[in-house]
């Protein structure tokens, strides 16, 4: 028996790659090329193959069985024809009854090629035995079909490769069996090789996914980076408007598109939204931009009141605020006599304040500063009169002050002491008088004044009343009595003293 592969193998070209996946039966996939040598003078009916033993177990082939013979299809096998990215051809493969026939013809249904290569996958029992051989011709005038497969094989998929783009191609298949070659089933529209469409996506940077802010005068740049295949149609607008090409730049690569403002504007504050199209599909990204400039300065400011060291102000907000919020008002005061200014708030919100501790006798003005994000206003509100801190005339007034009357009559605190002493040493009596004003003490002895008598000496200091006996004798034994004497009374204390004479023996 011929070998039904021979016509495959030289109408492929030295070198070129067959892919393939194994399966139960092979379709025949062939091209027709002007320029394939191996395809010319011959028709399409030479490609295919006849009574092939192929489908029998390799067992049986070697040991050189005849009558070998193929299972038939099952009745409703599939097989499709794919690119390599989704494209597919699908064809139903009639029952055959005798296996002694050639595989019936399949039909196919419908394909699409995509980017330089297509598949072919028929779909069957694996048991069938079937193998299947597929070819491709040009749909530009072309006559000759070119094999797919050198040889039929048990596949289910197979692809053709190095495809041009954009061209365009017939494709037919053919089941081969032991007893030969089914008639072939052509595509009835042929397989248009083009490129990948991959649905297109955008990516927000992490820092443009909050609002973007800036200032007047800085740049804008906004690089947003997407992906799709072929290369997806990107544009911009600026609050669903189209963009001002006068003051905006685009500029969109292979990856990204890139928005740039030289110097920005309040006006190009907004939501920015990005689009990227593919054949039906797109994709959208908004980016917020917020322009901002310093406030301008707060309105009419008025001193309210002055009391003490202090000073009551009140002002009314600006009318422009920058294009953000503020962050409050810093208010300041000057000495008219130094003209320095001291900050005496500083990012308070509230529109009336009171200025404390301002010193007696000086004057002040006061001003205040708007505050944003860009910082403080250009100018300030100033007032436009003078606070001026007066000092206040004190006169002292006294309390009336009540004399207290400390009068009192004489009285003994601490009284005499009964008292024993030795003949020829001097000896003292002691008590102690309170009294205002200071009373007059007199000193007796049995009831008589002792003053003047140069034996005896009296002393008061401070209250205490003291008296002193020099060189006592027993005939100085007896009662002494101390006596306080004022304007409001008198008071006396006695006590006894005994003088005793030294035992002799």
């Amino acid at each position: 028996m011929r070998d039904p592969t021979a016509s495959f193998r030289s109408a492929l070209p030295i070198g070129s790659s067959v892919p393939l996946k194994l399966v139960p039966f092979i379709p025949f996939l062939v091209y027709r090329c002007p320029q394939c040598p191996a395809a010319a003078g011959r028709g399409g009916c030479e490609r295919e193959l006849g009574g092939c033993e192929l489908g029998a177990p390799r067992e049986a082939r070697e040991a050189g069985v005849p009558g070998l013979r193929a299972g038939a299809p099952p009745r409703g096998s599939q097989f499709s024809l794919d690119s390599a990215f989704a494209s597919t051809l699908l064809c139903d493969l009639a029952n055959v009854s005798s296996p002694l026939w050639a595989s019936a013809t399949p039909s196919l249904a419908t394909a699409q090629g995509l980017k330089h290569q297509m598949s072919l996958m028929p779909f069957d029992n694996e048991k069938s035995g079937r193998k299947s051989m597929g070819e491709i011709k040009p749909g530009k005038g072309a006559s000759e079909w070119v094999p797919v497969n050198a040889r039929p094989m048990m596949v289910t998929q197979q692809t053709v490769r190095n495809l041009a783009l954009g061209d365009k191609f017939f494709v037919r298949v053919a089941a081969v069996n032991s007893a030969g070659s089914g008639p072939p089933a052509v595509l009835d529209q042929p397989v248009h090789i083009q490129e990948t469409i991959e649905a297109p996506k955008i990516r927000v940077p992490r820092h443009l996914r909050q609002t973007y802010i800036r200032q007047v005068g800085e740049t804008i740049n906004l690089q947003i980076p997407f992906q799709g295949n072929p290369k997806p149609q990107a544009s911009w607008t600026h609050n669903g408007h189209a963009l001002d090409s006068q003051r905006v730049n685009v500029r969109t690569g292979d990856q990204d598109s890139i928005l740039f403002i030289r110097s920005a504007q309040r006006s190009d504050s907004g939501c920015y939204e990005l689009t990227a199209q593919l054949e039906g599909l797109e994709a959208k990204a908004a980016i917020n931009v917020l322009v901002i400039e310093k406030p301008g300065c707060p309105g009419t400011i008025r001193l309210l009141d002055v009391w003490g060291c202090n000073a009551a102000l009140e002002w009314t907000p600006p009318q422009d605020t920058g294009g953000t919020e503020l962050l409050g008002y810093t208010v300041q005061k000057a000495d008219k006599k130094t003209g320095q200014w001291f900050t005496v708030l500083e990012r308070y919100h509230p529109t009336t304040c009171t200025v404390s501790d301002l010193i007696v006798g000086n004057s002040y003005s006061f001003r205040v500063f708007s505050e944003n994000l860009c910082g403080l206003s250009e100018s300030a509100a100033v007032t436009k009169e003078l606070a001026h801190i007066q000092k206040t005339d004190t006169v002292a007034k006294p309390k009336s002050f009540v004399e207290r009357d400390f009068s009192e009559a004489p009285s003994f605190t601490q009284p005499l002491a009964d008292h024993t002493s030795t003949p020829g040493y001097s000896t003292q009596l002691f008590c102690s008088v309170r009294a205002s004003p200071k009373p007059k003490i007199i000193w007796m002895k049995n009831k008589m004044d002792i003053q003047g008598d140069p034996r005896y000496r009296a002393l008061s200091e401070q209250g205490v009343c003291t008296l002193e006996i020099r060189k006592p004798s027993p005939f100085d034994s007896g009662v002494y009595t101390c006596k306080a004497v004022n304007a409001l009374g008198e008071a006396a204390v006695d006590c006894r003293l005994e003088v005793k004479a030294s035992a002799t023996h």
